[in-house]
């Protein structure tokens, strides 16, 4: 199996941590990943831009003048899109954007995405997050020591409450429940920050 090595909530070295090979250390797969991401991103996507056409307008049902003799083309209705207040002809309608992903391939594009991270250095493991109470100035000093800068994904189990309220009060650190873990945010931030116990493939992640 990799290891990653384990740090303490000071940034010193607290020895090593066996992860698994299958999130950790594969060939990243790129066109897996941008097709998991592309169909993440249309999934948020609500799908209710709508216009109203010429039937749903408000309007008169008269004709807006005769047929004949009028020297002009004839019209059935003010409802016509040429028509101001008139319906819109091939406007956006209410739909869906969902993409189905089959579960490997979004397995597959976390640990590609894992992978790449750590071949980097920028997966970081600490032994504990060492908050005995919730401490915003305690979180900024864990990630000055461990070296995380720019925007880091700070990956917690719902148990660590102490570690949800240090961090979430900072603007470049994105906080995410291990069950949430996906390609997109790993993706989206320089490091990833994780505890032993949000560690995914361990039995004490959750």
């Amino acid at each position: 199996m990799a290891s990653i090595a384990l740090k303490n909530a000071s940034g010193k070295a607290a020895g090593n941590i066996e992860v698994a090979d299958d999130l950790f250390a594969v060939q990243p797969n790129v066109p897996v990943m941008h097709q998991v991401v592309k169909a993440q991103l249309a999934n948020r996507r609500s799908g209710t831009s709508a216009t109203k056409t010429r039937a749903e307008v408000a309007g008169t049902g008269k004709k807006p003048f005769n047929q004949k003799g009028t020297g002009g083309a004839r019209q059935g209705s003010m409802q016509a899109p040429h028509y101001t207040g008139g319906g819109i002809a091939h406007g956006p309608q209410p739909r869906s954007y969902a993409q189905r992903t089959p579960r490997k391939m979004v397995r597959l594009a976390l640990a590609s995405a894992l992978s790449d991270r750590n071949s980097e250095g920028r997966v970081v493991v600490l032994d504990s997050w060492g908050f005995a109470t919730p401490s915003t100035k305690a979180a900024i000093k864990t990630l000055e020591a461990i070296g995380a800068t720019g925007k880091v994904l700070v990956v917690v189990t719902p148990n660590e409450e102490n570690a949800i309220k240090s961090f979430r009060n900072l603007p470049d650190v994105h906080l995410l429940l291990v069950g949430d873990l996906n390609a997109y945010d790993v993706l989206c931030n320089d490091w990833i920050v994780f505890s032993q116990d949000s560690l995914p493939g361990t039995k004490d992640a959750k």
